[in-house]
């Protein structure tokens, strides 16, 4: 399994380049938008965002998905299935915002409980511009150029900080600042790639394949909706309920686990291919087993860190009037942990085919997610988000685990994963309770506490004798170096003779992987952070 595994960690880097460069900027600005940005002026914005990514997986009608799995059917042209996307994505995109142009105000009040319709005005030509980057960007990944992929993200991320920065500093702009900054920025960028891929576009759609592409692609929508609906009616209901200065404090809450966001998304792109790669089923089920162990565990001791942390990460990282946010930090990263712990078992619902059991899953987590917002706003505030998060993601992982077992059990090994949770919530609760959320003394005193993770893993006998074997590698370099080149040795020999990472007909790769909204919502936030 350990070979599984290797892959897993390498692949996951490569492809989170980006992203992580894309956050680290992201965090590194917040000291300065947090200083010119009210906490109501940041919720909002904020708000409208995550508005643009939920109707963009409607008017996306599914088109991506079909996109990427029609474009290696020996039976359709991949030239026409790339023309008819972009003519469908551009004018859905186009048509969408002139519809919904002269209802700001409306869609203003309903989404920030306020009739100025500024921010929506600006908002909705952004479904325009996140709908069609999404979809040029994914040329690049039809045709496995990552270098060009992570160019132009880069580029685009670097276009829009200084206009950003312009924007909300020396101009005063505020929440109007940081939608203009992101998506003017990316019309720009929109327009440069449509100009770099223009031979391959085209404005008029081909009905029939159209017509088949619908047929596959539409079905997926309603499930996507739902689940990103998870991180977003949440917002609404703050806004709604508490005012957009907690949605602002809440929306810095989902800022400051990164950490996780950064590993979800290395995950959510490495793990479908290694997973679809395994022929054997059994082979499969311990290689998923054992991922799921060691990723829980790696999210456990990140989600322990940002608990426990969390007050000084925000007081180095916001203005004063933002340090309550530090509140919710904890329950937020939990609630990501199980996100990614989802995405496991969508791939394994995957490999049976069976993937219509996944909108009951995500329907069932949307209803618990709302109505627990209800309930508990107005007793605990932004923690009440978070708390409703965390269940409402449990319960969608529950389900999930259900419905997998029967069509394609895993021996999961609960002993171990028992030990990983109890022994986070244990260090979570002794430096909640008995030490104190200021001063560096203190802030000492947690670090250590999550330093302990590991040990007291080991001293639960969590560690397998071979595990244990690899740990005492850590006292002696050398040998660890020689055992590391001998594995990697071992692993080039042996991808000699596999097709390697889920390659399909004509060797070109399979793309049984995640629903594509699960990524337009890192790539928005890769966009414009």
């Amino acid at each position: 399994m350990s070979g599984y595994l290797r892959r897993l960690a390498t692949t996951g880097a490569a492809y989170t380049a980006a992203s992580i460069i894309s956050k680290l900027i992201a965090v590194a600005l917040l000291p300065l938008y947090t200083r010119y940005l009210t906490p109501a002026d940041y919720g909002a914005a904020e708000v409208m965002f995550s508005a643009v990514v939920a109707v963009s997986i409607v008017i996306r009608l599914g088109v991506v998905e079909a996109l990427l799995r029609f474009y290696y059917l020996k039976d359709q042209d991949p030239a026409k299935v790339v023309s008819t996307s972009f003519a469908t994505l551009f004018w859905s995109g186009l048509i969408t915002v002139v519809v919904l142009f002269p209802f700001a105000g409306p869609i203003s009040d309903l989404l920030l409980g306020e009739p100025d319709p500024t921010l929506a005005r600006i908002a909705i030509p952004g479904l325009f511009v996140l709908t069609l980057s999404e979809y040029l960007l994914a040329i690049f990944r039809l045709d496995e150029r990552a270098r060009a992929f992570f160019a132009w993200t880069m580029i685009s991320v670097l276009l829009t900080i200084p206009v950003t920065v312009i924007l909300v500093v020396p101009l005063d702009l505020g929440a109007e600042g940081l939608l203009l900054g992101s998506y003017g920025t990316g019309l720009a960028v929109v327009l440069g790639l449509i100009f770099y891929h223009r031979r391959r576009l085209a404005l008029v759609p081909d009905r029939p394949l159209l017509n088949r592409m619908m047929a596959f692609g539409l079905p997926t929508m309603p499930a996507e909706l739902s689940l990103y609906s998870l991180s977003f009616i949440d917002r609404i209901l703050i806004a709604r309920k508490l005012g957009l200065a907690e949605a602002g404090l809440y929306a810095l809450s989902v800022k400051m686990t990164q950490g996780i966001a950064v590993l979800v998304r290395g995950f959510q792109l490495a793990f479908p291919p290694l997973a679809y790669s395994i022929e054997d089923d059994e082979e499969a089920r311990l290689a998923y087993s054992a991922v799921v162990t060691w990723f829980v565990t790696l999210m456990a001791l990140v989600v322990g860190f940002l608990w426990l942390i969390a007050p000084w990460i925000v007081r180095v990282f916001a203005a004063p009037e933002f340090f309550d946010a530090a509140d919710a930090v904890g329950p937020v990263s939990a609630g990501a942990a199980l996100y990614a712990l989802y995405m496991v078992l969508l791939v394994v619902l995957g490999r049976t085919g069976q993937t219509k059991y996944n909108l009951p899953a995500t329907v069932a987590g949307l209803v618990a997610n709302i109505g627990l917002n209800l309930l508990l706003l107005p007793i605990w505030g932004i923690i009440g988000a978070g708390v409703s998060l965390v269940i409402s993601y449990l319960i969608v992982v529950v389900l999930m685990y259900l419905f997998t077992q029967r069509l394609f059990p895993v021996p999961y090994e609960w002993l171990r994963l028992a030990r990983v949770l109890l022994v986070t919530a244990a260090l979570i609760a002794v430096g909640e309770v008995f030490v104190p959320g200021d001063g560096i003394a203190w802030l000492v005193v947690r670090l250590l506490l999550v330093a302990s993770f590991p040990f007291v893993l080991l001293l639960t006998g969590f560690f397998s004798a071979e595990e244990r074997g690899w740990l005492m590698l850590l006292t002696q370099p050398g040998a660890l170096k020689e055992k590391l080149l001998e594995a990697r040795r071992a692993g080039e020999r042996a991808g000699e003779g596999e097709a390697g990472g889920g390659i399909g007909e004509e060797g070109k790769p399979g793309r049984r992987g995640l629903p594509e909204a699960i990524e337009v919502e890192q790539w928005d936030e890769d966009l414009r952070s």
